[in-house]
């Protein structure tokens, strides 16, 4: 499970605080279902809610709250996907009292509902629209939720710039409506336009390691740089380069996910979605802007 391995950071064996974390991953791994609360937790282990939480948090870089959120996303993704049980029965078997709590579940940390999750997207309405930008023709897709797709192409080249991002989400409809679009590809592209009381909304339609990388990503300050060994140092993985490569890759939502801004480990650009003659680009343009 993807959040599982970010616990084994910085623990030694052997030690009390160890114990503790291992006892509750094993019992919010065997337990899930019966949802366990704070409480139920720390009466188990005999400790208070408090400091079990500090505990927890400080080793794990999530709280048991999250974990057992995690978890349970996990089995549920596994029935409706490969055993394809309806949303009743899936909420019911992970532990959940209904269909709005797994909804709730999907939302929060897929930014979509499951129904949506398993249908790769049917069911969802992306709007889009092609606007011309400092780097090339910009494709830019919304959804009623905010911004959920940037991508990037030469004149002429739009139909297979679209067909990359449709095929993210195969069964989504799609609508071109470059009215609906033309907002956000005007803030976007617009440095005066960017102001901390008036925040992009920003969807981020990924798995939840990949949406933890570019999370990482948006931490990064306009005009500078790092690797991807220190975004996968950031998101408590730091053996995960690989990974955390693909992740940045496979970003939807480019040049406002600044993947752009992740190097190699010697500082070389590296590889580029968009190509890396765009990635230069763009990251001229911002040190000229910074």
């Amino acid at each position: 499970m993807n959040m599982i391995a970010n616990m084994t950071q910085d623990i030694t064996p052997g030690g009390s605080d160890y114990e503790t974390v291992r006892q509750v991953i094993e019992l919010i791994t065997e337990d899930y279902r019966d949802q366990p609360s704070l409480e139920a937790i720390a009466a188990r282990l005999h400790q208070s809610p408090t400091q079990l939480q500090k505990t927890f948090t400080r080793w794990a870089g999530l709280s048991p709250k999250a974990f057992l959120q995690a978890v349970t996303l996990d089995h549920a993704k596994r029935l409706l996907r490969k055993e394809e049980l309806p949303l009743l029965e899936t909420s019911i078997e992970v532990g959940l009292s209904g269909p709005s709590r797994l909804h709730d579940l999907f939302v929060t940390h897929e930014a979509m509902s499951p129904g949506e999750w398993k249908a790769r997207g049917g069911g969802l309405t992306i709007r889009y629209g092609f606007h011309p930008s400092p780097f090339g023709i910009a494709l830019v897709m919304v959804t009623d939720r905010g911004l959920a797709g940037l991508a990037f192409g030469d004149i002429d080249d739009e139909a297979a710039c679209l067909d990359d991002m449709t095929c993210r989400w195969p069964n989504a409809e799609y609508v071109a409506d470059r009215q609906a679009t033309m907002p956000y590809a005007e803030r976007i592209f617009e440095p005066g336009k960017w102001t901390e009381d008036q925040p992009l909304r920003v969807v981020l339609i990924g798995t939840d390691f990949q949406v933890r990388v570019w999370e990482s990503l948006l931490k990064i300050p306009f005009g500078t740089a790092v690797t991807y060994s220190d975004i996968a140092n950031d998101i408590g993985k730091p053996t995960a380069m690989r990974a955390v490569g693909a992740a940045v890759g496979a970003n939807p939502i480019s040049f406002v996910v600044p993947c752009h801004r992740a190097l190699g480990k010697s500082g070389a650009l590296t590889g580029y979605h968009w190509g890396l003659t765009r990635k230069r680009a763009m990251l001229g343009w911002e040190s000229a802007h910074a």
